[in-house]
């Protein structure tokens, strides 16, 4: 009895000192999170994510709308010190109200996120909030408490990269992509406000009036009922949100000049 217990003892003390040493700090709000994975395989697994649900998707032909995704995208991205490959696309699925980036810088918003969006500053609220997650890592950080119960790394990244259909989706879902994935995981209540937080400073630091951030989810907010959009069904809009982004707007503002 005495042995076995020693062993428990030493399996938990190890996994402890492993969860410590995959702590990393998300950067602005400074939380530790646990990261099993490196940024090199949550970059792995963003690309072959995005190749997926882009082959599942059509892509819109309005080059006006296409280019202000790019133009929007880029200048948040420039903003973010992360040394991606960015790549935006623009999904013509005018139902789906929807938008996602994934780890490694591959962002996509659908059309039908525009007209509520309404202009560049109400998309700059949408991508910085979507990128916002990137630079968190809650794609990785997801992965990494799912990886503490289920399969490990590399069984997961082997059947990624030959396309299981169950992995693509589950990994897809746990990386916040798009609706062609399958069912989307909900951010955590945390990674939600610390997704808003992160989403003002970028786009204050990319030239965009924080206070769109604040319209924006007043807006989403009157969109509940019977035709939620998709949108809303992981990132809720309520009061609380709303008073959070308030709250943060003087910090965000400190960032924001007017291109």
């Amino acid at each position: 009895m005495h042995g076995r217990w020693t062993s428990r003892g030493l399996f938990f003390a190890l996994a402890a000192l492993v969860m410590v040493a995959a702590c990393e700090t998300v950067p602005y709000t400074g939380r530790s999170q646990l990261q099993l994975i490196s940024a090199e395989q949550e970059t792995q697994m963003g690309a072959q994510t995005y190749t997926q649900t882009l082959a599942k998707e059509k892509l819109s032909t309005d080059p006006v709308a296409t280019e202000m995704v790019k133009r929007v995208g880029s200048r948040i991205a420039a903003v973010t010190g992360l040394n991606y490959q960015w790549e935006y696309r623009l999904i013509q699925n005018d139902k789906t109200v929807n938008a996602f980036a994934l780890p490694g810088g591959k962002v996509a918003v659908y059309t039908g996120m525009l007209p509520v969006t309404r202009d560049e500053s109400g998309l700059a609220a949408v991508l910085g909030h979507e990128i916002g997650h990137v630079v968190a890592r809650h794609g990785g950080e997801r992965v990494s408490q799912q990886l503490l119960v289920n399969v490990g790394v590399e069984s997961t990244m082997a059947a990624l990269s030959i396309g299981n259909p169950a992995t693509v989706q589950a990994v897809g879902s746990l990386l916040g992509a798009g609706a062609a994935v399958g069912v989307l995981l909900p951010w955590s209540r945390q990674q939600e406000s610390e997704a808003d937080h992160l989403g003002l400073i970028l786009m204050a630091k990319a030239g965009y009036d924080p206070h769109a951030a604040r319209d924006l989810w007043v807006r989403m907010g009157q969109q509940k009922g019977a035709s939620q959009p998709e949108f809303l069904s992981t990132h809720p809009s309520d009061p609380t949100r709303v008073r959070q982004i308030e709250g943060w707007l003087p910090e965000a503002l400190q960032y924001y000049k007017s291109r």
